[in-house]
């Protein structure tokens, strides 16, 4: 009689057992996580409700899952779109200008705010190669915390899934190859009119740190510390927008230069080494006279740089730069092989219906 009982409690512990194990995902193909596609869309207030519904929808409708929205820093145009936005089926990401801010009435009022040239030039009244640059200076206290409350307004609004952070870097030292024509310039060293932070904030929080004045330098594009110093200025205003960020439930995101080792050359922004939850390095093969095959080179080497971070890297794509909707797919799919988590596309004027087809078409491929 007990020897039947012990059979039977062994044979339900058996059933229970392979019960569970057919509830559970068999492959790792079940659970791999999505890939994702967005797009950088630039708001106007003047534009109807009616028309933006639209315009979201068919992001939606070509299988675009988020929408990175640049409403000028205007919190309630955020507040206005963020549910139009989400009804579509789209998560929200709240885009700023950040360190550049052309035409900010509240920081035109402040003339030491703007980074200063090698050569003495301010941004606030002589801006290098186009007029709407008008950079801040991340060591004056004052631009800081006109930038975080910019930011905070930002963060505050309900629906936004990240602040997503665009010109957090110093100036062009270096113009990509493929644009210097356009500008007429030959840059084969830093040349004084590109090389910033020389303002009164930045030298003095120099010379308080390491008792030089980069200014008396013989050769101060060549002094590793003062590079560092200003690597790290913008590494900090970004550690900071990551504190006010979570501090609302959101996000920190970044568009950055394509991989950090260039970006540190060319605009001094080390993005690999900040505390940010992911990056969307502007991958734009064009600029640089470089192939397709570039953007898989670039995504790798992202990848690599943060293998021991968990940020995340989405491959920025520049749609005018494309030559065919076979361009495209090859583009998003060289992302995805490098180990891109999801791409993003320049801009939402840019993508026509063959191209909205051919994203389409690519997600589904990819399911």
């Amino acid at each position: 009689m007990k020897l039947s009982k012990l059979v039977l409690l062994l044979l339900a512990i058996s059933l229970f057992s392979c019960a569970n194990k057919e509830t559970k995902p068999t492959t790792k193909e079940e659970t791999k996580p999505a890939f994702n596609f967005g797009v950088w869309t630039t708001a106007n207030a003047k534009k109807s409700n009616e028309d933006y519904v639209a315009e979201f929808q068919k992001y939606k409708n070509a299988g675009i899952d988020e929408v990175l929205i640049n409403t000028n820093t205007d919190p309630e145009l955020l507040k206005r779109l963020v549910p139009l936005a989400t009804n579509a089926g789209l998560k929200v990401h709240a885009w700023i200008m950040t360190m550049n801010r052309p035409g900010d009435s509240v920081a035109l009022q402040h003339p030491d705010w703007y980074m200063v040239s090698r050569s003495g030039k301010s941004c606030f009244d002589d801006r290098p190669y186009v007029d709407y640059y008008q950079w801040l200076s991340p060591s004056n206290p004052e631009a800081r915390q006109h930038i975080y409350d910019l930011l905070e307004g930002l963060a505050k609004v309900d629906g936004v899934k990240s602040i997503h952070l665009d010109y957090i870097r110093y100036p062009d030292v270096f113009l990509p190859v493929g644009l210097l024509p356009k500008y007429d310039l030959v840059q084969n060293t830093e040349l004084p009119d590109f090389d910033f932070d020389y303002s009164d904030a930045s030298v003095n929080a120099f010379i308080e740190k390491f008792g030089r004045d980069p200014r008396k330098m013989e050769h101060p594009e060549i002094d590793i510390e003062w590079k560092q110093f200003r690597l790290n200025q913008i590494r900090n205003v970004v550690n900071h927008a990551y504190e006010i960020a979570h501090e609302h439930g959101k996000i920190l995101t970044a568009a950055v230069f394509p991989y950090p080792e260039m970006a540190d050359h060319m605009v001094r922004q080390r993005w690999d080494k900040w505390d940010i939850d992911e990056v969307y390095p502007m991958i734009y093969h064009n600029f640089y006279n470089e192939g397709l095959d570039w953007i898989a080179f670039a995504t790798k080497q992202g990848v690599s740089d943060l293998k021991a971070k968990e940020t995340k890297l989405n491959t920025g794509i520049y749609i005018p730069g494309l030559e065919s909707k076979e361009q495209l797919k090859e583009a998003i799919l060289l992302a995805k092989e490098n180990g891109a988590k999801g791409v993003a596309f320049f801009d939402g004027n840019a993508l026509s219906d063959e191209y909205l087809n051919t994203i389409k078409e690519t997600k589904t491929s990819l399911k």
